[in-house]
């Protein structure tokens, strides 16, 4: 197999991309103006798999941009234990490509019937999902036919992150977001073999990251098991020293993302301490000298730059997982929609 449809689908971003932008707008600004009529107190997000590392990305998002704490909600608080939550003074955002999990629309709708505005942000807009939310934003990812998702994660964090950038009246991160697609076309075609041919003959690795790039850290751990079949685990570069590391030995890899915000001096300096420790370390900043530099397309805004990060990640590990004999189209034990109750 020479081409996926998983490869296909990560350079269809930068169009999708383009394409939420346009048709997506409106419903984007009348879902901004909603939240900024109920003026929420905070936000709470639903959401399961790469849809809340989606969430845990909007999270920072949001608490620098507004200002608003974000937490995230267990599905399971309403679906399994039938608990109503108390969410009145809350905006709350239900993230699923699909629309179908009867958990994330359950407490969707207990949010909604909890007081809480409610936004679905799917690719489904005829979906169970949207019909239990108050406002739906529409990712406009067009068929995605990959188990592993890669339009639908990146448009659902460039919906969310619009909705937040026009609710703030941010007038640098919306232009900073309007000129994504070329952004991400770039991100596409950076040359991560360096990467690659690591993590074509192992099996284990840490990923890491700092604040909106701690969330594409667990993005990409998620995407090395589900691709390539390689135990991958994901912490915060704060953290990572904290008991971790000390698994770590001669020629352990370790992913640092790091994007052109105020953590990029803290990511590198870990990333460092670690390859000074004997580890394979690759890193998204030319800041590095003992760690591998990965090619990094930066966008002119830092809440944008780690959506560039896992683009080029996409299109890494999908050549990983061919390398490694894996079809990362149907990926063993899993299929497109997971729908828990």
């Amino acid at each position: 197999m020479t081409t996926s449809q998983m490869q296909r689908e990560v350079h269809e971003i930068p169009e999708a991309v383009a394409r939420l932008l346009d048709r997506g707008g409106p419903a984007i600004r009348a879902a901004a103006r909603a939240a900024q009529d109920r003026n929420p107190a905070f936000i709470a997000t639903i959401a399961r798999g790469s849809s809340d590392h989606a969430c845990t990305y909007l999270k920072y998002a949001a608490e620098l941009t507004l200002g608003l704490p974000v937490a995230s909600l267990g599905p399971s608080v309403a679906s399994v234990y039938g608990a109503q939550l108390r969410l009145a003074p809350a905006l709350c955002l239900a993230v699923s490509q699909s629309g179908k999990s009867p958990d994330i629309v359950e407490l969707t709708r207990s949010a909604g019937a909890g007081g809480a505005l409610t936004v679905a942000v799917t690719n489904d807009p005829a979906s169970p999902l949207a019909a239990a939310a108050s406002a739906v934003l529409d990712i406009h990812a067009g068929p995605e036919l990959s188990v592993a998702a890669t339009k639908t994660f990146v448009t659902s964090a460039v919906a969310g992150l619009a909705l937040v950038a026009e609710w703030a009246g941010d007038a640098r991160l919306l232009s900073a977001i309007s000129h994504l697609p070329d952004r991400l076309d770039q991100a596409a075609r950076a040359d991560w073999s360096p990467l690659a041919d690591v993590m074509c003959s192992v099996g284990s690795l840490y990923t890491i990251g700092r604040g909106p790039s701690f969330a594409i850290s667990g993005e990409a751990a998620l995407k090395f098991k589900e691709t390539c079949q390689i135990h991958a685990e994901s912490y915060s570069s704060a953290e990572v020293l904290h008991g971790p590391v000390s698994i770590v030995d001669a020629d352990f890899p370790v992913l640092a993302f790091a994007a052109a915000d105020a953590a990029e001096g803290a990511v590198v300096e870990i990333a460092e301490t670690m390859a000074g420790k004997g580890a394979r370390v690759f890193v998204t900043s030319d800041r590095a000298r003992g760690a591998t530099r990965l090619p990094a397309v930066r966008t002119d805004h830092p809440l944008t730059d780690p959506l560039a990060l896992i683009v080029s990640f996409y299109a890494m590990v999908e050549a990983v997982a061919r390398a490694r004999g894996i079809d990362p189209d149907t990926p063993r034990h899993l299929k497109k929609v997971t729908e828990t109750t």
